[in-house]
């Protein structure tokens, strides 16, 4: 009888041992993620790679910054050009921009820049506000299925026809066109002044060409199906990078 137990002992332990085995090969297995999928939806990153088709805007676009900053924090000068696989900070840098104005307000001759500056006021900050008076329009019929909340500050879902024409909400040149942004299927992007863009996703097909300029009205895109595969418009307004409730701006009747 010892001697039967002492043969079953190993084969317990043995046993159990190849159930840990399998228990532990079957936590070490993970999902399967995209990289680029990764990217995009990480907005706490302090660094982005710029991938093929990326433009300033549509990287700003993605993680809510103005492309001005973002030229700003890694001296990029106009028009803005960037390169896939070059590294792009999605923060400012420390002292930098500081360093530059100390030196700038060290210049002699203070008495002309103050009256110059004095004499200029009026004229730059009416100019700026004649620019930043955009007439702007509904890119197709008013019919609202999600509300600015409703879709995370995030834009307006709006009910389209599929097929249908989307127009240009105000003149602007075409700073992003393609599929590039998940979740927003064919896109364009306008700027329309240096503080605001306008975006058009879900698109089934884009008539205009990035770098193209357009008028307010012009057909841009056609309404394609959003995610409940109903023919939608995704409509979004952002001034300096940061989404703003369309509503505020488009006309109401």
């Amino acid at each position: 009888m010892q001697d039967t137990q002492k043969f079953k002992l190993p084969i317990y332990s043995l046993l159990i041992t190849v159930l840990c085995v399998a228990c532990s090969q079957h936590i070490t297995y993970a999902p399967v993620r995209s990289t680029q999928h990764q990217s995009y939806k990480s907005q706490k990153a302090k660094y982005y790679v710029v991938q093929t088709g990326d433009t300033l805007y549509a990287i700003g676009f993605r993680f809510g910054y103005g492309y001005q900053d973002l030229a700003a924090w890694n001296r990029i000068s106009p028009p803005y050009e960037i390169n896939a696989g070059q590294r792009l900070a999605l923060f400012k840098p420390k002292n930098k921009t500081r360093i530059i104005y100390k030196e700038n307000k060290k210049k002699p001759k203070p008495a002309k820049k103050k009256r110059n500056t004095s004499q200029k006021k009026p004229i730059v900050s009416s100019a700026k506000k004649k620019m930043l008076k955009l007439h702007w329009q509904w890119p197709i019929a008013k019919k609202i299925v999600k509300t600015f909340s409703q879709t995370g500050n995030k834009g307006i879902n709006i009910k389209g026809r599929s097929g249908q024409k989307v127009r240009a909400a105000a003149a602007g040149k075409v700073v992003y066109s393609g599929d590039g942004l998940i979740g927003y299927g064919n896109l364009l992007i306008i700027k329309h002044n240096y503080l605001y863009l306008s975006a058009y996703a879900n698109n089934r097909r884009l008539l205009v060409n990035e770098g193209q300029m357009v008028k307010k009205g012009q057909a841009i895109a056609e309404v394609g199906t959003g995610n409940g595969k109903k023919p939608i418009l995704h409509f979004e307004i952002r001034k300096n990078g940061k989404p703003v409730n369309p509503v505020k701006y488009l006309p109401k009747h």
